[in-house]
């Protein structure tokens, strides 16, 4: 069995390399929770995104979805399906239920999160989901929305508790 450590950094440099930063989850998360929480500071969005990370399940998921998308990218998966995943189909939806696994890990908050997110496109999701560098991220696209989702859920599920500390209680 692969130790957290291996994972974790496994996980983090298949994220690097495909383009997208830590940074760039969290302006989701900021972009997610902002309404909510006016004074959400990056830095916090950031520790988030680390803690959603940091989850086995999470490190599974991006491992997989990315070895899916660069299998497709190198036309190394059977017919039809590296099409479908080169095409990101919309009537696929796989890419959808991986990423789900995510938003399952903190609580129902995150499926809303998500659903929205995933509409939207907004940032890096945008850009990855925009085919322009000609690299497939049918997997990696809802798997950064699950990743921010999930850290807006965290940081919501914080909110009371930091409030109340706040307020002297």
């Amino acid at each position: 069995m692969k130790s957290d450590k291996e994972l974790n950094n496994k996980a983090h440099s298949l994220l690097k390399e495909r383009g997208v930063e830590i940074e760039d989850i969290a302006e989701l998360v900021i972009y997610l929770q902002s309404k909510y929480i006016p004074d959400l500071s990056l830095e916090e969005c950031i520790d988030s995104v680390e803690q959603v990370l940091s989850k086995r399940e999470v490190q599974n998921t991006i491992i997989t979805g990315v070895e899916l998308d660069m299998l497709a990218e190198k036309g190394l998966l059977s017919q039809p399906l590296n099409d479908i995943l080169t095409g990101d189909e919309g009537l696929y939806g796989i890419d959808e239920i991986l990423a789900l696994s995510i938003v399952n890990v903190f609580g129902s908050i995150g499926f809303t999160n998500y659903g929205y997110i995933d509409k939207v496109k907004p940032g890096i999701i945008q850009k990855l989901d925009s085919k322009e560098s000609g690299a497939c991220h049918t997997f990696l696209d809802d798997i950064v929305g699950a990743i921010a989702a999930a850290a807006s859920s965290r940081i919501a599920h914080g909110q009371p508790a930091k409030l109340a500390a706040k307020e002297g209680k």
